[in-house]
């Protein structure tokens, strides 16, 4: 576990593919428990350590979580994440090239829960949620294509779904049209920055994740 920024009420790590945010049926060690674990023995806390859970990353996305400390920041997180205030950064590589440098996409996406899969239309249909992502080409390797992706909405999926629906799909995407998976089962998503105004000290607060140690990520640099 990779801490990226720490103080008295928020705790920033940067989460590894495969890597799980919450308990599932799965029974797989989270990372809320690494984190915990982390806060109890640096502190030499008794008890148990309070951590409250903000936001999630699919299990094979990469890239910065944030988790807060206290019930304070906790609240005013959760507000600012459903008002759209914190401001998050993804980067994905495609072997499909996007059909423009940059754009934006404007789909209505539904949920499959037996699934676990989102599906992307062009118009509005029974029990869609309206999803808006911007994308534009950063980077290129002679296979793959680098995109640089904000999100303007927060849907299941959203940005894998979108991308495929594109013709784009991410590296290692199996669910949603990658040609073959990772050798570690990773897809090439990261969450790659985030940017908000602290939840107590109010100052503003700018963070990136370290890049993927698999070779594809690190020759991009």
């Amino acid at each position: 576990m990779q801490v990226i920024y720490e103080d008295n009420h928020i705790i920033v790590v940067a989460k590894r593919s495969g890597e799980i945010v919450q308990g599932d049926k799965s029974g797989d060690r989270p990372l809320t428990e690494d984190v915990k674990a982390y806060l109890k023995e640096k502190y030499a806390k008794p008890g148990l350590v309070f951590l409250g859970v903000v936001h999630r990353l699919d299990r094979p996305v990469s890239g910065l979580v944030v988790f807060a400390r206290t019930s304070k920041a906790l609240s005013r997180l959760n507000e600012m994440f459903r008002n759209g205030s914190i401001h998050k950064t993804y980067w994905a590589l495609v072997q499909t090239p996007p059909p423009a440098e940059e754009g934006e996409l404007i789909h209505w996406l539904t949920r499959n829960e037996r699934q676990n899969k989102s599906y992307a239309y062009r118009n509005e249909v029974p029990g869609s949620k309206k999803a808006v992502l911007r994308y534009r080409v950063i980077g290129q390797t002679d296979r793959y294509t680098l995109l640089e992706i904000q999100l303007l909405t927060g849907r299941h999926h959203q940005i894998r779904c979108q991308l495929a629906a594109m013709g784009c799909p991410i590296r290692g995407d199996l669910k949603y049209g990658a040609p073959r998976s990772t050798p570690d089962g990773s897809i090439s998503l990261l969450a790659r920055r985030i940017e908000f105004v602290h939840p107590v000290s109010k100052e503003i607060i700018r963070l990136e994740a370290p890049l993927p140690e698999d070779s594809l990520w690190q020759a991009l640099k």
